[in-house]
């Protein structure tokens, strides 16, 4: 079992990462498979954030691509905490001076209109609860060098998150297919990568019912307000300063932004 002084050690690691650069996996002190310490990693570093006062605006959930989850080893997704600040506007500019080894996805989003608290929560509980859907763009960036990560060091990543884009037409759920529903990825007017909602744990409502589960069952459950990035629909795709990224998803409309700069 992780010990306290592990936990506070491997946070300030993480947290020091996103100034100085990654730094190695961390199973010096964290078992790659060692989930449940790799969470209360997340959890001391998200509790310190709120402390100074960053603002929580949903969830993100991770690894629902069974192949992923294949090659790290796991059965089931994980999930990362967003914060207001990492918001980017829709046609907005990220500096590549704000991340370190940044890849995009593109997922569908859910806003919540009420509370979702709820431990056997299914899809149509989601759909009840859920307020509007967009197209959503995550960058995700991991502070683990070369992403050389186990599933412990994502998850003690804040699921290796960074910033995200939401589009700028929500649109309701009633009718939308979200399973079928095609996605085109690109960059610089290139298509990037491909995808459909059932690459998504198969639906990404029936990801975001897990979400939900998960949440409820920890006593931390989803509140109104909160925006889900149900998890990608096609593979990541690398980035380079001074490219357009744009996301298109099918019935669910369009986002994108500039990722301008140097690089740190």
């Amino acid at each position: 079992m992780i010990t306290k002084a592990s936990i506070e050690t491997l946070a300030g690691r993480l947290r020091s990462a996103f100034t100085a650069g990654p730094v190695p996996p961390l199973r010096d002190l964290l078992q790659a498979s060692d989930v449940t310490g790799a969470f209360a990693v997340q959890s001391f570093n998200v509790s310190l954030w709120k402390q100074e006062g960053r603002r929580i605006s949903g969830r993100k959930i991770g690894l629902t691509s069974r192949a992923v989850q294949a090659q790290l080893g796991v059965e089931q997704p994980d999930y990362g905490v967003l914060f207001k600040d990492m918001a980017i506007e829709s046609g907005g500019v990220l500096e590549a001076s704000r991340v370190l080894q940044p890849k995009v996805e593109a997922e569908i989003a859910i806003t919540l209109r009420r509370d979702l608290d709820n431990p056997e929560a299914d899809i149509q509980d989601v759909i009840a609860a859920t307020e509007y859907v967009l197209p959503a763009i995550e960058i995700v960036d991991s502070r683990i060098a070369d992403w050389k990560i186990s599933i412990a060091d994502t998850v003690a990543d804040n699921a290796s998150s960074a910033f995200y884009v939401l589009g700028n037409e929500p649109r309701s759920i009633a009718g939308l297919d979200l399973w079928t529903c095609g996605m085109v990825l690109e960059i610089n007017g290139v298509v990037s990568s491909l995808g459909a909602g059932a690459a998504c744990l198969g639906h990404p409502l029936q990801s975001a019912a897990w979400l939900a589960r998960t949440l409820s069952s920890l006593k931390d459950p989803l509140r109104a307000g909160d925006v889900i990035l149900t998890g990608a629909l096609g593979p990541m795709a690398p980035i380079h300063p001074n490219t357009i990224i744009s996301a298109t998803i099918g019935g669910v409309g369009t986002c994108g932004f500039k990722y301008e700069g140097a690089g740190v």
